[in-house]
């Protein structure tokens, strides 16, 4: 199993599929103000911007943005599986 760095690093570059884009604009709509207000959300956001959220939501947050994260990252690794 790849690392989060690991995961960050595939995927930079590659365009997030719609369902992590829908997991990602809900990130900052939901929590936006508790855990992410030093970020600013991309308009097309990598799969690698999508990690770095998710990361923030994991460090920044409480358990239900820790949960939230947790699928943000999975739904990040099957989109990396299907790139392959």
């Amino acid at each position: 199993m790849n690392t989060l760095e690991q995961l960050k690093a595939l995927g930079a570059g590659r365009l997030a599929p719609e369902d992590v884009i829908s997991l990602y604009r809900q990130a900052f709509l939901q929590f936006g103000a508790q855990s992410l207000w030093s970020r600013q959300p991309s308009g097309q956001p990598t799969i690698a911007q999508a990690l770095v959220i998710a990361d923030c939501l994991r460090r920044e947050g409480n358990l239900v943005s820790r949960a939230f994260a947790a699928r943000m990252e999975e739904a990040c690794r099957a989109a990396l599986q299907v790139a392959k």
